[in-house]
């Protein structure tokens, strides 16, 4: 039985980089299901030969590929092939050339199983987006646009897709991503809501910089949506999570509101409006999202924030119970009046 690092963790230890080895599988030749289990390996999945360490928990897989046999994710059979790898002692095992490409910068798929899996698609353009010196190969854009006019993309499983794009909005020049799946069609065929993304795509690159969290970079992807209305079509398509969701209805709903707001009133409203009294982590991401996408800066209304808070509600609901009327119409008079001492 010999043992291989494979994939991501080779390809990174090519380019000198650290961040791979989280991320370090292995391939395992000369072995079978039962020698592994044997030794204490804990097989995961039913359809695909893989274990788990019993120490490292690291994912090990019996050598083999996936071929298509019939549309959607269930029609496979399975065959060994070749991939890069390097061995306990580093020697480098490349049938297909993959160090020149990355001498070269360039991303290439390597052969033509690339079209059985359209996650594949996702993952070139979530490369493109983190190795961004580097460029897809014409022959591999070729490829993923002919597999999205074919209708292949049509499969892909709405889970994988965000959880591609959710990793390549993390990286650091996400705007290539977009790029990539708009030069491909994937973009228009599957969420045509993301009509306008003249200025969310370098918006996304200056999110990056600024190292802005998940939820901040996909309200920014999705204020391309531009109306409510098409935002929670593209919603009702793609799982995000909560957080993200939440965040991209309040861009949507209030990037035009927010830089207009200046005196107290109209301030006090907008913070009303993203519930920013009782969010306030989420309503700094929402500022953070709008001043990226719109070079603007919005203190103003972190101030404003600030001086809410500091209104003691509690006290002006004591002098005015038990009439609820009395007490919200006293507490927002003291909240304005401290927002407006707060900007003199």
């Amino acid at each position: 039985m010999k043992v291989y690092a494979v994939g991501g963790w080779v390809r990174d230890r090519l380019l000198g980089r650290t961040d791979g080895e989280r991320d370090r599988d292995w391939v395992v030749v000369g072995a079978t299901p039962e020698e592994m289990i044997a030794a204490g390996f804990k097989p995961v999945g039913k359809d695909f030969p893989v274990f788990l360490h019993p120490q490292t928990h690291e994912e090990y897989a019996l050598a083999r590929t996936e071929r298509k046999t019939a549309p959607g994710y269930k029609g496979f059979v399975f065959h060994a092939a070749p991939a890069i790898a390097m061995d306990e002692d580093g020697a480098v095992i490349d049938p297909f050339g993959g160090r020149r490409d990355l001498e070269a910068k360039v991303l290439r798929h390597v052969g033509p199983s690339f079209v059985e899996d359209p996650v594949r698609i996702l993952r070139v353009a979530r490369f493109a987006a983190r190795f961004h010196d580097f460029t897809i190969a014409p022959e591999t854009r070729a490829l993923m646009r002919a597999m999205v006019d074919g209708g292949e993309a049509d499969a892909l499983v709405p889970e994988r897709v965000w959880q591609e794009l959710a990793r390549g909005l993390m990286e650091a020049k996400p705007s290539r991503m977009i790029e990539a799946l708009q030069e491909c069609g994937l973009l228009a065929r599957l969420y045509p809501e993301l009509a306008d993304l003249a200025s969310a795509a370098p918006a996304l690159d200056r999110a990056a910089d600024r190292g802005l969290a998940l939820p901040a970079r996909f309200a920014i992807l999705a204020s391309a949506c531009r109306t409510p209305a098409k935002l929670a079509e593209l919603l009702a398509k793609l799982p995000v999570d909560g957080e993200s969701a939440s965040l991209a209805r309040l861009l949507v709903e209030l990037r035009t509101a927010l830089p207009a707001a200046r005196d107290a009133d109209a301030q006090l409203a907008v913070l009303e409006r993203a519930d920013a009294l009782r969010r306030p982590e989420r309503f700094e991401l929402l500022l953070q999202a709008v001043e990226t996408l719109d070079a603007v800066n919005l203190d103003a209304l972190r101030r404003a924030l600030r001086a809410a808070a500091a209104v003691d509600a509690g006290a002006i609901a004591a002098r005015h119970a038990p009439d609820t009327a009395a007490i919200a119409t006293a507490v927002r008079r003291a909240r304005v009046e401290a927002i407006a001492a707060a900007s003199r």
